[in-house]
């Protein structure tokens, strides 16, 4: 199962430029992780300032 991010994303960015498979793309609130791409390793959880990802 892929990872989520809440809305308390503050789109600073940080998960994406971790993500190894390029998952996460900015969306029109808070980033967004591409369920089907996505490889579920955590990276985008550790590199979160606010907690706002979880699996």
């Amino acid at each position: 199962m892929a990872h989520v991010i809440s809305d308390e994303c503050i789109s600073c960015g940080s998960c994406a430029s971790t993500c190894p498979v390029e998952a996460i793309a900015e969306g029109e609130n808070k980033f967004e992780i591409n369920p089907d791409t996505c490889v579920d390793c955590g990276a985008c959880e550790d590199a979160c300032p606010v907690g706002a990802i979880s699996a």
